[in-house]
């Protein structure tokens, strides 16, 4: 057994002796005494040796450098002056490893590296603090997602990322071949997740990677990412908004119960707000246009102006809702008395899209309808639409872009910082 404690753990039982096992994040070496500071994903420790407290010949074996694979066994003793307050003695040691090159990425952010540069060696760049808190943060957040809709009664399914069509019609699709036929990476498993309602599950859940063939160049796009979904039978918008909002705070107060001290040192507090206010579409366009920012009813909002609603509206969280037709899916369910409007919704989150959901149409004649209005035709959708003249419930659902979701949790500049090994237009390795 390499290790019998975690670092964090170690520290909690003074006076016993422990194993670590981790990688060196400094050494000081000053001939009768050495200082190494050993890390693991919980944290650091200071293992101390001084001569005449060990023996001469562990003094003399430890040689090491920065980021070398090391075990020590040995008694956690007080220590005021180390960090946390506690020191580790050494009996014994092991050299697991050695750094054989220069490092090109500083795991101890002393020396800064460039994005790209810290991307290339993602396997050192996960070594610094600041990454191993991103990807906690992200594995809450899916624990979280998961935690409370299965108190909710979803059940979780894995749809397929392989399909015969691209699913939402467009043609940012990532073209295969798959045997003697063409086939696409999923653009999202909307298609997928309606199936599975109509075929009985009332209520779905699931973690899904899709892909998006856009040749952008963003902070906040990638063109694979990771998307939280549900989907839910016999229910309406306000019902999905519902559940929606119940997720999201949870998993908000799970991510600061687990690690908020941490994030708000580096990045600054998590707000759990206690509810989520809603806003129509029509209604935020005239706040913008009253607020000296130029925005037509119909248009999409820019992320500009997703910022300025942000400044104007003050809120961590909020909903917009009730969506002009032509600028939301072809599946979102126009309104009965104004179909110029749509039961489709976005949830911002301090600034930017993080969700968007609708309740979908379940009608055939409406489907058709509202893909000729596109320029589609019904014909090619024929699968899909088949599907809804086999006794469809009316349902709703919305996915979260768990990427992006971390980013604003985290506050970082950039979506790439919060993706393990990120896709865009240019990168597929490592």
């Amino acid at each position: 057994m390499y290790r019998t404690h975690y670092i964090k753990d170690a520290k909690k039982v003074q006076g016993t002796s422990v194993k670590i096992a981790g990688w060196v994040h400094d050494f000081r070496d000053l001939g009768k005494l050495k200082f190494i500071q050993v890390r693991d994903i919980t944290g650091i420790i200071q293992v101390t040796m001084k001569k005449g407290v060990v023996s001469d010949e562990l003094l003399d074996a430890v040689k090491l450098n920065k980021e070398d694979v090391v075990v020590f066994e040995g008694q956690l003793k007080e220590n005021k002056i180390a960090p946390d307050g506690v020191e580790l003695v050494p009996t014994a040691f092991q050299h697991l490893n050695k750094v054989e090159r220069k490092l090109p990425v500083d795991p101890t952010g002393l020396v800064p590296s460039e994005i790209d540069i810290r991307l290339d060696h993602r396997y050192l760049d996960l070594r610094r603090k600041e990454s191993t808190l991103i990807f906690r943060t992200r594995s809450i957040a899916i624990k979280s997602f998961r935690e409370k809709l299965d108190q909710l009664g979803f059940l979780e399914i894995h749809p397929s990322a392989i399909t015969g069509a691209a699913t939402e019609g467009g043609a940012d699709v990532f073209p295969l071949q798959y045997f003697e036929n063409k086939a696409y990476l999923v653009q999202s498993p909307q298609l997928h997740k309606q199936l599975a309602v109509i075929g009985g599950f009332d209520r779905v859940m699931m973690t899904v990677p899709v892909f998006r063939a856009e040749k952008h160049n963003t902070t906040s796009h990638l063109n694979e990412i990771t998307q939280m979904d549900i989907e839910m039978g016999f229910a309406d918008h306000n019902d999905a908004m519902d559940i929606l909002e119940q997720t999201m705070l949870h998993i908000l107060k799970e991510v600061k119960k687990e690690v908020g001290e941490d994030i708000a040192k580096l990045w600054g507090e998590i707000i759990v707000p206690s509810k989520v206010p809603r806003y129509k579409y029509a209604d935020l366009v005239d706040k913008l246009n009253s607020n000296g920012f130029e925005m037509k009813h119909g248009w999409d909002f820019t992320k500009e102006a997703e910022k300025k609603l942000h400044e104007i509206l003050g809120e961590e969280l909020y909903f917009i809702y009730d969506w002009p037709t032509e600028v939301r899916a072809f599946y979102s369910m126009p309104d009965e008395k104004n179909p110029e409007t749509c039961h489709a919704f976005d949830l911002m989150y301090r600034g930017l899209e993080i969700s968007s959901g609708a309740k979908r149409i379940h009608i055939p004649a409406i489907l058709e309808e509202q893909l000729r209005k596109r320029g589609m035709e019904p014909a090619n959708f024929e699968f899909y639409i088949n599907a809804f003249r086999m006794g469809a419930p009316p349902h709703a659902g919305w996915s979260i872009g768990l990427d992006r979701l971390v980013m604003k949790i985290c506050q970082q500049e950039n979506i790439r910082e919060c993706t393990m090994f990120p896709r865009d237009r240019v990168r597929l390795m490592p």
